[in-house]
């Protein structure tokens, strides 16, 4: 498990790609739960329970949707375990360290500085989802920047009609 999360990191720090993932199911239904316990924690902090996993049971099929969508359009399928596995495992490292800050903002202790950790950590989280879909796709890394940022701005739109909560517009 150290060596996956390890693994996990380098493709966070750009030093790897989705491709050095073993190819797993099992490993999957892992990042999956992984995923879902680290976004329940995060999101738990603000909201009820029940409502935090109903929007981490949405994320994870935005994230399933949104790989298994990208690699049909290239005919690419035999990518989805491994791209898939990418995307929820460097999401849920980044959103681990984003404990943290999310934590102080919530208590209102963070300000700024808090603030500016988060904002660092959602351009993290931007410029690795493109680096993902850069060798899921075998694209250049402008293009994949851009499916990234729509990806992302697409989600978040989905989430705020699901759970205007989240904009702070019940």
């Amino acid at each position: 498990m150290f060596e996956i999360i390890k693994l996990l990191f380098d493709i966070c720090l750009f030093r790897r790609g989705p491709q050095d993932l073993p190819h797993s199911s099992w490993l999957l239904r892992l990042l999956i739960a992984m995923y879902v316990i680290i976004r329940f924690l995060m999101l738990s902090i603000g909201t009820q329970w029940l409502n935090a996993l109903l929007q981490v049971g949405v994320e994870v099929l935005l994230v399933v949707g949104f790989s298994w969508s990208m690699l049909y359009v290239v005919q690419q399928l035999q990518r989805f375990n491994q791209a898939t596995c990418a995307l929820l495992g460097t999401d849920a490292i980044i959103s681990f360290f984003a404990l943290p800050s999310i934590a102080s903002m919530e208590i209102g202790r963070g300000g700024w500085l808090a603030f500016m950790v988060v904002l660092g950590l959602i351009i993290w989280h931007w410029a690795v989802t493109g680096h993902i879909i850069r060798h899921a796709l075998g694209q250049k890394l402008v293009f994949s920047l851009g499916l990234a940022f729509l990806y992302i701005l697409g989600s978040y739109r989905v989430m705020v009609l699901l759970f205007p909560e989240i904009a702070g517009t019940e």
